[in-house]
């Protein structure tokens, strides 16, 4: 299994050689005295992981505090190393990830390193909104899936007409759309089948699952039921009787909009039939844009797709 890239920072030889020996190939491995000598190297080389080497009196800690200020690498994980009768430091004030004893190296660190690493992933990736993983989380289930043949299918879910809903009632309460919407979603596919589903939030007002081709179409139909009825809620009350409202075009000009649809593209991927995650999500783009130009919130599918090869 591959660590992804790791910089240690250390003045001690004995710990780096031993984080080397210990990580081997399993990493790629960078290694500084000391973080103000890294500085240059982690701008233009963001490593997957920072190591550091903690000393009681450390008077470069602030430099680690400086560097996790900045929004670029508030997200980049650090693991610290401790010495037997060390006394952990103040960790509310240590901005870092996790801690791993000296003498724990041998038996803990690629544990240890693996698991800061995907914890940040998730971190990052999860979005503040609807709590759903995004894109990065996404494009690995649907490779995997391709990866061990297992069958399964790609729904896109798009809302039509949000930009001027978001336009008009303001972007707190196009947010309560967007959640409502992540939850629904969750629910439904969750509720339909529980094994093997995934649920991502690929940004704004784009959804997406994976699950059993067998119930796809009928969580989809269940999903645009549902939205077309609880959407309409949203709207003031003569806007909703009125079936419509006055927003601003992408032009900029006020125009007439519609109540919220929902557009949903799938893509069925049985054994053999892609290879790369890629031409999933493109296939299922392309449903998704051909069911936008129906006038009523709908799904379509590619059946081609269902029968491989």
């Amino acid at each position: 299994m591959s660590l992804g890239s790791v910089l240690i920072i250390s003045p001690n030889s004995s710990t780096t050689e031993l984080l080397e020996k210990t990580l081997g190939t399993a990493a790629e491995v960078t290694v500084f005295g000391d973080l103000q000598q890294a500085f240059d190297y982690i701008y233009n080389n963001v490593p997957d992981l920072l190591i550091y080497d903690f000393f009681e009196y450390d008077d470069s800690l602030h430099l680690l505090k400086t560097l996790k200020d900045d929004p670029f690498f508030a997200h980049l994980p650090v693991l610290v190393v401790l010495r037997s009768g060390q006394e952990a430091p103040e960790w509310i004030s240590l901005p870092v990830e996790d801690y791993i004893r000296y003498e724990e190296i041998g038996k803990d660190i690629c544990l240890k390193v693996g698991l800061c690493i995907i914890r940040s992933q998730r971190v990052v990736e999860v979005n503040p909104l609807t709590r759903l993983l995004g894109n990065i989380s996404i494009n690995r289930q649907i490779q995997s899936r391709l990866d061990n043949h297992i069958p399964f299918a790609l729904a896109y879910a798009d809302m039509d007409h949000f930009k001027p809903f978001n336009d008009k009632y303001g972007f707190s309460r196009g947010d309560d759309v967007i959640k409502i919407v992540g939850r629904l979603l969750f629910n439904i596919v969750t509720n339909k089948s529980s094994r093997d589903v995934f649920v991502g939030h690929i940004g704004g007002d784009d959804f997406v699952c994976i699950m059993d081709p067998l119930v796809i179409e009928e969580t989809c139909q269940e999903l645009i039921n549902t939205f077309d009825r609880i959407v309409p809620s949203f709207y003031n009350v003569d806007d909703r009787q009125a079936g419509q409202i006055q927003s601003l075009s992408r032009e900029g000009k006020i125009q007439t909009f519609p109540i919220m649809s929902l557009s949903i593209g799938i893509a069925v991927a049985q054994k053999g039939v892609f290879c790369h995650y890629g031409e999933v999500t493109s296939l299922a783009s392309e449903m998704k844009n051909y069911a936008k130009k129906q006038d009523q919130s709908c799904y379509r599918l590619n059946k081609r797709a269902i029968s491989p090869p």
